[in-house]
């Protein structure tokens, strides 16, 4: 076990949602109250359900896999990752998923933030309404055959939109094949 890790952890500062820490040299943020996230793979009949929305962090637009934090409103302290997918599916796709797999507890970016999501797996989707989130999110909706999947990544890119890492597992099979 490295020293640092058995350094005190001292809260350099908190907001109401995230806390920025310090153990020994190291400098990391978590989630405030304990709250996590959950990502939603929604995929069904060859085509996945992207959004993409202005991450004032980055200064510009990101493709992203729907997601939302569990538990972060007033009154909802106890809920689930599969109720808290659910709402957000339907809120930034408009999508309603019959069948969901839990693909389990994933970490961000385990050197700086100590964030985690719970990945599920949405198929048997039904649009139910338009989508686009909550006042002020204004998500673009899109839906994306899988067998186009790396040349679209690649159009949004050329264009300046940020690609979240969680698309990766998209690309993957791409990605890792065989050298020749």
């Amino acid at each position: 076990m490295p020293p640092d890790a058995q350094q005190p952890e001292q809260i350099e500062w908190s907001g109401k949602f995230i806390t920025a820490k310090r153990r020994g040299r190291w400098e990391y943020v978590s989630r405030a109250r304990g709250i996590r996230a959950a990502v939603i793979l929604p995929v069904d009949q060859g085509r996945v359900i992207l959004v993409e929305q202005f991450r004032v962090p980055l200064g510009r637009n990101c493709l992203e896999l729907p997601a939302g934090l569990i538990g972060d409103e007033v009154g909802a302290e106890g809920e689930g990752a599969d109720s808290a997918a659910a709402r957000e599916l339907e809120e930034e796709t408009g999508f309603r998923a019959e069948h969901w797999e839990d693909l389990g507890e994933f970490f961000s970016s385990p050197g700086m933030v100590t964030e985690s999501f719970t990945l599920l797996k949405a198929s048997g989707l039904t649009r139910v309404g338009p989508g686009g989130g909550v006042e002020g999110e204004n998500i673009t909706v899109h839906e994306v055959a899988l067998a186009d999947i790396a040349e679209v990544i690649g159009d949004f890119r050329a264009r300046g939109v940020a690609i979240d890492v969680k698309l990766l597992l998209l690309l993957g099979a791409g990605i890792v094949g065989e050298s020749k």
